[in-house]
């Protein structure tokens, strides 16, 4: 698996470090806390605990499943939910969390899907942005890293469903991808 690896991006120091970071920024817009995270699977899976586990007040959790990838490198720009939110989040403050921002195409209809049900705030938050690549206008109200336009895969980020548990953020090998 490593040796798929062109070069490691982010470090497992350095995402924890901003991990806590992002916390400590939420406890400010949030102070009473009673927010809800809805984690973007199954790639945010990794942020969202350990970013729940830095907020120390009252949080709860859900998770979505969307797709536009399939087991390609590039969006079909055809959103799907495949796994809907378990309970309601009208009046609630709501956070996104989502594993990176690319295209944004994913991301914007998820936010316009969810901004329909009425919640008292609803917020972005992403591990990394890649804003070369956007093609809609979107952007995180937080943001872990700003990133090169490149294949990134670890720390819940996958190329076909592989990589997922590597603990830091890597550079995919061009030919692993473009086989």
């Amino acid at each position: 698996m490593e040796t798929a690896i062109e070069r490691v991006l982010l470090t497992e120091e350095e995402i924890k470090k901003r991990i806590k970071e992002i916390a400590y920024e939420i406890k400010k817009d949030f102070p009473k806390g009673d927010i809800i995270l809805i984690g973007v699977l199954k790639g945010s899976v990794m942020f969202v605990a350990d970013l729940m586990r830095a907020l120390d007040f009252n949080v709860t959790m859900d998770f979505m499943a969307v797709s536009s990838y399939g087991n390609s490198s590039e969006t079909s720009g055809i959103v799907r939910i495949l796994k809907d939110l378990d309970f309601d989040i009208e009046g609630k403050d709501v956070i996104i969390v989502e594993d990176i921002i690319d295209t944004g195409t994913t991301l914007k209809y998820l936010y316009e899907y969810l901004k329909a049900r009425n919640p008292k705030t609803l917020k972005i938050c992403c591990l990394l942005d890649k804003p070369e690549r956007r093609k809609v206008n979107i952007e995180a109200d937080y943001v872990g890293f700003k990133i090169p336009d490149a294949f990134v895969v670890g720390y819940g980020l996958d190329y076909a469903e592989k990589f997922r548990n590597l603990p830091y953020v890597g550079i995919l090998k061009e030919d692993i991808y473009k086989k």
